[in-house]
């Protein structure tokens, strides 16, 4: 059975729906003069667990399925959405969005099926593992990690499955379905020592079955490196402030470039102008050494589609090539605004929320130092490996970021752990002060969740190790001469 028939099976069969009443449907929004119109279905499982002091607290099961009908005019947007898929509601729904138009086409809607290789598997992950294995990995993750220090007060473990799948039907003829599984695995650790506490924290996950996860160190995998980063924390003296040299690790450091540049290069900010990119296509955005991508096409990564929710396929897109704005991610309201083509970004939180330009995995490209020569041609900086969140600033560019494990660079050595960083400055600025770019191109761990206008979507997050000339420096301690 292919995907497309499973979908089927599973989202319209049950209401008796085919594609000659979606050709209806859609004939319905079209018969009123708009830009197009779509309908959306969608069905998502999701099975949570969650551990605390050795034992399962709290554990969830949920099914949301339903329908979102979009009727597009230009700028203009009617929606309606129902929690039940039935051929009524749908009509009903179809009526309301469409009132956003204005005078009759008299269209008729002839659907074309969209093929594609799918990326993923048709089998669920809630399905692949009994819940006694799936306790079983969270009570191994808590037993490792106090097993690791004698310090360890207090361990929290978590697991999550999702299996989601939708089709779209549009008045273009698109007729299109993806299935997508996503999985979470994490722990966070508490550790205390000299009446001081410090907490550190692991994960794993992607688009993947929980097979993915059924390696037998992987629980002390996991556990260590949240013990480790405790451990950091609690060695870790206040940090400097001022102007410094700033060395960014591989692979989650790339929220930074995600929020700082990512955002600002979405269709719809461009399109009004509101973004510190706008109206710069074909210009020096960024230093030479940099090429920004976004790639929905990445096997296992969470961001990926094998078509966006929109129907259009999951694209490579180049945004920035050695520093020039090549393009921006769209979907289809401000692409057909903005005389743009499609990138395979329409992306929505589920069938009740509206289609926005959005990330899937986005990295910076690798580049042709060794991270080893990076840190060694800073005399005196910091080399930040993880952070704990940000606030980003679309119109200006300015953001702030908070590090969770960071050191000292002094002499091109790493040396001391340090604690209280942040990160100030302006994206675009920022962009052109990145002088090396590393050669070991990795992506955060399968975690990533991206939120905008009130809508959280899985993304992916990348780059190698990065050098930044220089960067305003949030810290306790002031710069010593």
């Amino acid at each position: 059975m292919d995907n497309m028939e499973m979908v089927r099976r599973q989202l319209l069969a049950p209401a008796e729906i085919d594609d000659a009443f979606l050709a209806e449907a859609l004939s319905a929004l079209a018969a009123h003069q708009l830009t197009f119109g779509d309908i959306y279905f969608e069905r998502s499982v999701h099975e949570s667990f969650y551990l605390e002091e050795g034992i399962i607290k709290s554990g969830s099961f949920d099914i949301d399925q339903g329908v979102g009908i979009r009727a597009v005019d230009g700028e203009k947007t009617g929606f309606a959405y129902s929690d039940v898929i039935d051929k009524t509601s749908i009509l009903r729904a179809c009526a309301a969005a469409a009132g956003i138009g204005h005078g009759h086409a008299c269209a008729c809607v002839k659907l074309s099926p969209r093929q594609a290789a799918p990326l993923y598997t048709a089998k669920s992950p809630l399905d692949s593992w009994e819940r006694q294995r799936k306790i079983a990995l969270l009570q191994a993750l808590d037993k490792s990690a106090r097993a690791a220090d004698p310090r360890v007060t207090q361990v929290m473990a978590q697991l999550s499955t999702q299996h989601k799948l939708f089709l779209v039907a549009a008045t273009d003829g698109t007729l299109a379905c993806d299935i997508k599984p996503v999985i979470h695995v994490s722990v966070t650790v508490v550790l205390e020592s000299g009446g001081r506490r410090e907490s550190g924290f692991a994960a794993r996950g992607g688009a993947v079955l929980l097979d993915a996860l059924s390696d037998p160190a992987l629980a002390q995998t996991l556990a260590q490196e949240a013990v480790r980063i405790a451990d950091v924390n609690l060695a870790a003296k206040p940090g400097p402030s001022g102007e410094l040299s700033l060395v960014l690790g591989s692979g989650w450091p790339g929220v930074l470039i995600h929020e700082a540049v990512g955002h600002g290069l979405e269709g719809d900010f461009n399109r009004v102008g509101s973004s510190a990119f706008s109206g710069k296509l074909g210009q020096q955005v960024a230093s030479p050494v940099c090429t920004v991508i976004d790639d929905g096409t990445l096997p296992d990564r969470r961001g990926s589609v094998t078509f966006d929710d929109e129907g259009t396929p999951g694209q490579h897109n180049v945004l920035i090539e050695k520093g020039v704005l090549k393009g921006y991610m769209q979907d289809k309201q401000n692409a057909a605004l903005m005389q743009a083509r499609l990138t395979g970004n329409g992306r929505r939180e589920d069938y009740g929320s509206l289609p926005l330009p959005r990330m899937t995995n986005t990295y910076l490209a690798p580049g042709e130092y060794a991270p080893q020569e990076i840190i060694a041609s800073v005399d005196k900086g910091i080399y930040a490996v993880n952070f704990s969140g940000g606030q980003v600033d679309i119109t200006s560019g300015r953001f702030v970021f908070c590090t969770s494990e960071a050191y000292l660079i002094e002499h091109g050595k790493v040396t001391a752990p340090i604690k209280g960083v942040t990160l100030i400055g302006n994206g675009p600025e920022i962009m052109q002060r990145i002088s090396m770019v590393g050669n070991d191109l990795a992506f955060d761990q399968g975690i990533g969740v991206c939120g905008k206008s009130g809508q959280s979507v899985p993304v992916g997050i990348g780059q190698p190790t990065v050098k930044v000339d220089a960067i305003t420096i949030g810290g306790m301690e002031a710069l010593s001469a």
